[in-house]
Formats: C-alpha cells, sequence, structure tokens
C-alpha cells in the first residue's frame, strides 16, 4: 500500500505529467489529476498559557456529561467530594496541556481540536468582563470581515449542568495552510462554571460530523467540511505524543509519521462521531480476546473508556490496584509496571504502552489508570490516552468516511518526558 507524504505530494502537485492514482484508503483511488493545485498543510501545538489539571473524577464526569452519558454512582460521589473539598486529588506529575493557535476575524486564539464535536466556539467580548479574564478572546466588532448570521444561536448543555451558548458570526478563519473566508464562528455570550475553571484553552475547533452542529435553527459545517474540498485529499490525521511534539495534518498523510501499513475501517458518521467497531483486545502477552464494541475516536477525551470486561480483566494483572470509590475509577500503586494494552481493529493489533496507562499521581503512592470502565457511556472511547500511541487518518476518501491506524514511526510512541503535546480538553 502506498501513501502520500507531504514532500511526495508536493512534487506530484508540481508535475502534470503523473497520472498513476494514489491508494489513500486501501479501498479508494485518487488520479494527481484530482489533487493538482489543491493545498495541504500541518498544525503543530502551542504551550497553553496556564498549566491546570482537574482531578481524575471530575475529568471523567466531564466525558459522561459531554456524550450524554448516566455516570455511575460512585464517580458521581466522587466527584462531589472533591469538589466539596472532603477528598483530595490533586494531580501531580501529569502532562503539560497544548493547544492549537488559530485564526478567528484576524485574532489569534489559542483552541483544542476536538474530534468528539461539531461547534467552533470561542470565549468572546460578548461574555460578561468577569468571565473573559484569563483567555484571548474574540472581539467581532474588531474583524472586518466578521458578519452576524442573525437570528442564530448555538447552546451547549450537558448532564452535569454546565453549558456555553451564544450568537454565530460567519468571518474568516485561517488554520494553518488554509482558509475559511466564511466559516460559522460561535461566539460565546456565557459560559458555565465548570467551563471557566478550563484555563487552558480558549474554545475548541470540532472536528467530528456536521450532523452534530448545536447552531439553530440554521445547522452550520464544521471547519474541515468548510475546507474539504480544496484539500488535496479530503482528510486529516493526528499523530499526537507522549513527551514530544504532535501534529495534526490536513489534506495529506505523511509516511514518515508512521510503520507499516495503515488499517481502515468503516466509520457510522450517522451518529456523528468517529464511530467504529473493534474486534477485541489483547491484556500484555496473554492470549487475545475476541469480543467487538463499538467505539469512537475522540482527540477531546484523556482517557480510555472501554467494557468492563476488559478493563476488569487488565488491572486483575496489576497487583495492589483496583477499584477506588473514593476516587470514581480504577487506581494502583505507582511503583507498579504497568502492562501493555492491545487494541485489536481491522484484524490488527495496536499497542498502547504500560507506561501509558498512568495517567497521573493522585497521591505519594498512589496513581490514576487511564483505562477506565465505560459503564452508562453508549460506546467506548478512545481518547487520547489511545490515541497518542497511534498514528490516525480521519478520511472521507472517495465520500465515505473511515478511520486508518497504524503504528507509529518505528513502531515505538514518542518518550515521556513529562509533557503532552496534544490538542486536548
Amino acid at each position: 500500500m502506498h501513501h502520500i507524504s507531504h514532500l511526495a505530494l508536493a512534487a506530484s502537485l508540481i508535475s502534470s505529467a503523473l497520472t498513476s492514482p494514489v491508494d489513500v484508503t486501501g479501498k479508494k483511488t485518487v488520479s494527481i489529476a484530482d489533487i493538482k493545485g489543491k493545498k495541504t498543510f500541518s498544525v503543530e501545538q502551542v504551550l497553553a498559557k496556564k498549566q491546570q489539571m482537574q482531578a481524575p473524577a471530575l475529568s471523567m464526569l466531564k466525558t459522561y456529561a459531554k456524550f450524554s452519558g448516566t455516570a455511575p454512582v460512585q464517580l458521581k460521589a466522587a466527584a462531589a467530594a472533591i469538589q466539596a473539598g472532603t477528598v483530595q486529588a490533586t494531580p501531580q506529575n501529569y502532562d503539560m496541556s497544548y493547544l492549537c493557535p488559530v485564526s478567528v476575524g484576524g485574532q489569534t486564539l489559542n483552541l483544542n481540536f476536538d474530534s468528539g464535536s461539531a461547534d467552533l466556539w470561542v470565549y468572546s467580548t460578548l461574555q460578561p468582563t468577569s468571565q473573559q479574564s484569563g483567555h484571548s478572546i474574540y472581539d467581532p466588532s474588531k474583524s472586518s470581515t466578521s458578519q452576524l448570521l442573525v437570528g442564530n444561536t448555538w447552546s451547549i448543555k450537558y448532564g452535569d449542568g454546565s453549558s456555553a451558548s451564544g450568537n454565530v458570526y460567519a468571518d474568516k478563519v485561517i488554520i494553518g495552510a488554509v482558509t475559511a473566508t466564511s466559516q460559522a464562528v460561535e461566539a460565546a455570550t456565557s459560559v458555565s462554571d465548570s467551563f471557566l475553571k478550563d484555563v487552558n484553552n480558549d474554545g475548541l475547533v470540532g472536528l467530528s460530523f456536521s450532523n452534530i452542529n448545536t447552531v439553530s435553527p440554521n445547522q452550520q459545517k464544521t471547519f474541515f467540511d468548510t475546507v474539504k474540498s480544496t484539500l488535496a485529499l479530503p482528510l486529516w490525521t493526528a499523530n499526537l505524543k507522549k513527551g514530544a511534539p504532535g501534529t495534526y495534518d490536513f489534506g495529506y498523510i505523511d509516511s514518515s509519521k508512521y510503520s507499516g501499513k495503515i488499517t481502515y475501517v468503516d466509520v457510522n458518521s450517522a451518529s456523528g462521531f468517529w464511530q467504529f467497531t473493534a474486534d477485541g483486545y489483547q491484556i500484555g502477552s496473554s492470549s487475545t480476546v475476541s469480543s467487538s464494541f463499538v467505539a469512537i475516536a475522540d482527540t477531546g477525551t484523556t482517557l480510555m473508556y472501554l467494557p468492563s470486561s476488559s478493563v476488569t480483566a487488565y488491572w486483575a494483572q496489576v497487583t495492589g490496584s483496583g477499584y477506588d470509590k473514593n476516587q470514581g475509577g480504577y487506581t494502583f500503586p505507582c511503583s507498579s509496571t504497568l502492562p501493555d494494552f492491545n487494541l485489536v481493529v481491522g484484524g490488527n493489533k495496536f499497542t498502547v504502552p504500560g507506561s501509558y496507562m498512568n495517567y497521573a499521581q493522585i497521591s505519594y503512592t498512589t496513581c490514576f489508570g487511564g483505562l477506565q470502565q465505560n459503564t452508562g457511556l453508549s460506546f467506548s472511547i478512545l481518547g487520547d490516552i489511545f490515541l497518542k500511541s497511534q498514528f490516525v487518518v480521519f478520511s472521507e476518501v472517495g465520500g465515505k468516511a473511515s478511520l486508518g491506524i497504524a503504528a507509529m514511526y518505528n513502531g515505538t510512541p514518542g518518550e515521556d518526558d513529562g509533557d503532552e503535546w496534544e490538542c486536548e480538553d
């Protein structure tokens, strides 16, 4: 299988003599004529201005709320106790937070790239002054290209009571080398306290499918849907790493960022998410368990949430680990050597190193697991714990959504030096 590297693609765009089709998903081919004159670009992360990490239980509760899940009673109790200060869970030795610079109406904001939502929303001057502190904000009055979409509003309301809402503008949005001249920009007029406590970012860029965009009455396109016809290929890739700078690439597949072949699976885009079926799992060197389940790939979620059977089987291999009702999830002795976790997709195994399963240290001796149960959720979630150990392709080549997964270059994820270079919540 041949894939287009950045340099190879650039060369092919220059040379009109090339006419051979290029295999980009293992199923669809694209002729050089189809991509001639179109664009590619790459986005690198920048360090968030402030570094603040929520207690794991609070982060988990936010994920349940995001996907309208029913949080387990013990998780809700743990989160309530932490918020009340009766249980201490201040994470230590966690990865740094990185964001992506985006120009909105000529103003640079640092945003999360979120494949689990479809709204491009930003902090703005429309909010009360008290809500603007600590953020770069969008001021539509300072943009010569902004236009209010009269009568349109947006609103995100989660099951935990958190919310954000506001007005909608059409404005110029530039990410990398590509410009969306009339992109829907959802300017916040008010956000709840839980959003205000997330000081790491100025908003987000939703990269799921436009059918779950929250603008009403006229639903709007995601940034990717707006610009994909201008790209050399209608796809983007996530090359997130632990301990090294990662990138999002749009319009091309950089073959220097992965090894072996890319395994592609069909995506159920009707769900609004990058949803697919996994075949099973393997823990360490034990036998592979064939047990299919539905999962989504979400760059906006940190942890992995999988079926209870696989999670309990994993932590059963770690002496001293167990479900801690005070923390709302599985914890383990920080001195433990954790086994690798292999996810089976499309008949191939993709490894999450055991060291990646250590999400955060929550006491002198106890750490919180990066693999947790999906009880109360309608699907499993492969968050950054999984994604930062793989090279992932989000493709709409041929008009059909598919997800590609490959081992990172040399099959080895980035070294863990305590930093995480990601666009995440």
